[in-house]
């Protein structure tokens, strides 16, 4: 038999505690698929209190350098969360020739290609299947399954706070602010919401997925974002007139050597399977030139499908080490001088949505649709229906295909006028397949 693969993990919160349970309720059947003992044989976090789950006595500690430099540890989960000491883990851990299994997808986003090389010039493997979708198995269908064809697009629900929120929006009619609180009571936004409902978590998952997909390496903040906060029921009851849905969509085409990136609520046909992801579900579309359409759907997060992920990418890893199999297989996802390059945000062109409440004065169209001719921007309909307060009334334009910074500067325009009472509201018109 094998020698034993040992495991040390870097961080006991919510994700950790999932993973701790599962090496102990499981070790059995770890063991006769990977045919040797795979063992979680340390632990490492700053608060030793107690869990919901049974540690051996010995195994937790706040020493995670000593963990970091156990030459018995062959594996490192880092479960820490953020980019400063988390880095620090992964960067001591490759150096002392350790494998890296991680969920953390911030940390890789601002420092994948750093890590990543770190690991290629020491000859063992980064894992991060979790990072992106939780038990989604996303990452592996890209960087094996599909990996023969040329990928065009990949878009999608990334993140499960805000779909939760804007289901129930769609479903109840309650404003954003009391569906906010309510996800939060029910343990799916956190105390601070900002990265998922400012668009920042999904905007690093989408760094993440773009350079699995199409070998490009990307900042997250070039990725054009904007969050769901400013979505109303209203803009919801419009869409659904028009036929649409709301929901924040992760969005990168390939458009022949450029691609474009973006995070956004956006409006997208009702009859469309992504319109029909409900609640916490996450969903993700892959479309290649080989395969065509191909959907990966199922639970963005939680401690016990993201933990089942986690454990599995240290399985995996545990069997190329018994196996004697080449471990480190980060050489295919760094940065390639060939890879498509980015289209800044201002040259991204899509039709869009434009609420505003007007005065309901002689005039006040001439001036609006002014502004627009003024920024070359067709308009596709006009409606307006009942009064939104008793001195304006609701006007909905829909455009055509226009520029991002020409849509931009005519919302601005459009807030200056005397007759328009702000802010303008703008969603982006995604019409997908």
């Amino acid at each position: 038999m094998s020698k034993p693969v040992n495991i040390g993990l870097v961080g006991l919160g919510t994700i950790g505690t999932g993973v701790a349970s599962l090496f102990y309720e499981k070790s059995a059947t770890f063991a006769a698929r990977t045919a040797a003992p795979v063992r979680l044989t340390q632990i490492a976090d700053k608060d030793l209190s107690e869990r919901d789950v049974s540690i051996p006595d010995g195994v937790l500690s706040s020493d995670v350098d000593g963990l970091l430099s156990n030459p018995d540890i062959d594996i490192v989960i880092e479960l820490v969360g953020g980019t400063g000491f988390a880095r620090t883990v992964v960067l001591k851990a490759i150096e002392n020739g350790k494998h890296v299994v991680t969920a953390n997808k911030a940390l890789l986003a601002a420092h994948g290609e750093e890590i990543f090389r770190a690991a290629h010039d020491k000859c063992v493997d980064v894992a991060f299947e979790a990072a992106v979708g939780g038990s989604i198995p996303i990452l592996k269908a890209l960087r094996e399954s599909l990996s023969t064809s040329r990928i065009d697009s990949v878009y999608g629900i990334v993140n499960g706070t805000t779909n939760y929120i804007l289901t129930r929006m769609a479903n109840e009619g309650a404003p954003y602010d009391e569906l906010l609180r309510s996800a939060q009571d029910a343990g799916f936004a956190e105390r601070d919401p900002s990265a998922d409902v400012k668009g920042w978590d999904s905007q690093q998952k989408l760094a993440i997925l773009m350079r699995l997909a199409f070998g490009t390496v990307v900042r997250a903040d070039d990725i054009l974002c904007e969050g769901i906060e400013h979505i109303t029921p209203l803009d919801i009851d419009y869409a659904r007139e028009f036929g649409y849905a709301i929901k924040l969509l992760a969005i990168a085409k390939r458009h022949g050597e450029k691609l474009e990136a973006r995070v956004h609520p956006a409006m997208i046909p009702a009859k469309t399977l992504i319109a029909d992801v409900q609640y916490e579900y996450n969903a993700i579309e892959v479309i290649g030139d080989e395969f065509g359409t191909q959907v990966f759907y199922g639970k963005g997060a939680g401690r016990r499908p993201t933990a089942t992920v986690v454990v599995s990418d240290a399985l995996d890893i545990a069997q190329r080490i018994q196996s004697g199999a080449p471990c480190s297989r980060v050489r295919e996802i760094i940065d390639r001088q060939d890879a498509p390059t980015l289209v800044p945000p201002d040259g991204l062109s899509m039709r869009h949505y434009v609420r505003l409440e007007v005065k309901d004065h002689a005039g006040v169209l001439e001036d609006i649709a002014h502004v627009f001719a003024s920024e070359n921007i067709s308009i596709e309909s006009v409606v307006q229906k009942g009064r939104a307060t008793a001195e304006t009334v609701p006007l909905v334009i829909m455009t055509h295909e226009a520029k991002e910074a020409a849509v931009s500067s005519a919302v601005r325009q459009l807030e200056e006028l005397d007759a328009v009472r702000p802010p303008v509201q703008r969603i982006r018109i995604e019409d997908l397949p």
